[in-house]
């Protein structure tokens, strides 16, 4: 048995050890390093499945949670020992402690079928599927509960069941898929104490160790230390990455000959798309096939739209007849232009917390009318999120499916008719759209200037602690996003049908 005396490792810290050795050390001694910004949402994330899993394992409310915010681990680990000796209920983030280690477990079910008091552990996780990562976790709590004097009878993994559909009536029960994991976990006992050993080595280090920045910088989580670990290299002005669909094995090949500029890469190795992409690298030019781009629109006549949804996916169904992680549009943007130039804007988004869908799909149906392309960017996520829209609305069904006929993919005429360096091998509108329009940006957005970021400010505008204040600024920078979205494919739409030629940005055109 390890020593008292040794400090004592949460379960995060031996994790953290098991991902990079590096990690923990700067953890304990060098906190101050750390950046932690990636790892707030998932940790929003986690906290809004763990209040449901309370009331799915604890549906009569008579089981007890240990608070360790409120009364420090000592008092945290005496308050869970008096609960699960008694065994009167589910304990949640019950406290163990053994081997110099501890841990705070999700969820503790009383199991008295052999006729003793044992525990069924259950590790709660927001994901759609048990992850490798998770059976170290889980191997680290049982082992922890198993030389703490705590009898298991099983070890499980609930994970998020994307089948489960939500009745509307906040029962979530069936949300969670339990996974048993007793056999794979006690097996691991061993590993788990070297974790152990190694982690309390390794913080009574007084140098920070030097481990070279490498997989594990990601894997399995962001570490929070990249930054601080991270090696400025001199790297190509024009790297392998920037080739598109150039296989990862191929650049792994050129890289052990030295080659790391796509510029210096053999023709052989490359299809026209990657030729054309090192072409305009090394002449620093860009390619546009204005001809090509202005036949490829002339077939499509008047009015034209500019279609552009916005969706959440949330890990807790929101509302009726809706599934976990099921994308949920809440807000579109639609740009409209007549045979005479002349531009109309419409738009919906609705923050008040309801389901928004039939309001969107009504408005939808009213503002596309019945002829004209229907424009959008990467068409097939408009195409199957309207389809799914005809099936929960059969009544606007025959709308929606001409909406569907009559959409047309702009990206892949920006594909095969449009390159700039500046897009790094990338053809999504974000990365066109600095090359084809300089004027228009969404670095310059305020707060939402991505999807994901646009999810997010969605659902803390409907949040019921959120300020009416706070509520209009989201709502003024979804529409802003949205609204950049479109304009960006009316802004090619014009270019690619011949408006405008000017697109050198201090390159030439080849």
């Amino acid at each position: 048995m390890l020593s008292h005396m040794i400090r004592r490792l949460s379960k995060s810290r031996i994790l953290s050890y098991r991902q990079c050795p590096k990690r923990l050390w700067l953890e304990v001694h060098r906190p101050e390093c750390r950046d932690d910004s990636a790892s707030q949402r998932a940790f929003s994330i986690g906290q809004q499945v763990g209040e449901i899993a309370r009331k799915v394992y604890d549906p009569l409310g008579s089981g007890h949670v240990i608070d360790v915010e409120a009364l420090g681990h000592e008092a945290a680990l005496e308050e869970s020992a008096v609960f699960l000796a008694n065994g009167h209920g589910p304990v949640m983030e019950a406290g163990l402690s053994a081997e110099g280690a501890l841990a705070y477990v999700d969820v503790m079910l009383p199991d008295r079928s052999n006729g003793q008091l044992q525990w069924r552990m259950v590790e709660v996780k927001s994901a759609a599927s048990v992850k490798s990562h998770y059976l170290d976790d889980i191997a680290v709590q049982g082992f922890i509960a198993a030389h703490s004097g705590t009898p298991l009878s099983s070890i499980s993994i609930a994970h998020i069941d994307t089948r489960f559909v939500y009745r509307g009536d906040g029962n979530y029960q069936g949300l969670f898929r339990e996974v048993d994991v007793t056999e794979q976990t006690r097996s691991r006992f061993a590993q788990v104490r070297e974790w152990i050993i190694g982690a309390q080595q390794v913080m009574a280090l007084t140098e920070e160790p030097v481990i070279a920045t490498g997989p594990q910088c990601a894997n399995p989580f962001p570490c929070p230390f990249r930054h601080h670990c991270h090696v400025v290299k001199e790297s190509p002005a024009y790297p392998l990455d920037h080739l598109p669909y150039f296989r990862h094995t191929r650049r792994s090949e050129l890289n052990a000959q030295g080659i790391h500029d796509l510029r210096e890469v053999p023709d052989r190795y490359l299809n026209d798309l990657q030729r054309r992409v090192k072409q305009c690298s090394i002449e620093e030019s860009t390619f546009f096939d204005a001809d090509g781009a202005a036949a490829d629109l002339a077939v499509y006549g008047f009015p034209a739209y500019f279609l552009d949804f916005e969706a959440v996916q949330p890990p807790i169904p929101l509302w009726k007849d809706t599934s976990p992680y099921q994308a949920c549009p809440f807000q579109y943007s639609l740009h409209v232009i007549d045979a005479d130039s002349k531009i109309e804007h419409h738009a919906f988004l609705d923050l008040s917390g309801n389901d928004p869908r039939k309001c969107l799909v009504e408005s939808l149906v009213a503002h596309c009318g019945t002829q004209g392309p229907i424009f959008a960017y990467n068409a097939t996520y408009e195409a199957s999120t309207i389809a799914q829209f005809a099936k929960q609305f059969p009544e606007h069904g025959v709308a929606l499916r001409g909406i569907i006929a009559r959409l047309v993919d702009l990206q892949p005429i920006a594909n095969k008719r449009f390159y700039h360096p500046m897009q790094q091998g990338s053809w999504g509108l974000k990365s066109v759209l600095p090359a084809l329009c300089p004027e228009l940006s969404y670095d310059r957005l305020e707060g939402v200037s991505d999807g994901r970021a646009a999810g997010d400010a969605y659902l803390e505008a409907i949040a019921s602690t959120t300020t009416p204040e706070r509520r209009a600024q989201l709502h003024e920078q979804l529409h802003a996003y949205c609204h950049l979205d479109t304009w960006a494919m009316v802004r090619m739409w014009q270019i690619f049908r011949g408006g405008e030629t000017d697109l050198t940005s201090g390159h030439k055109i080849c």
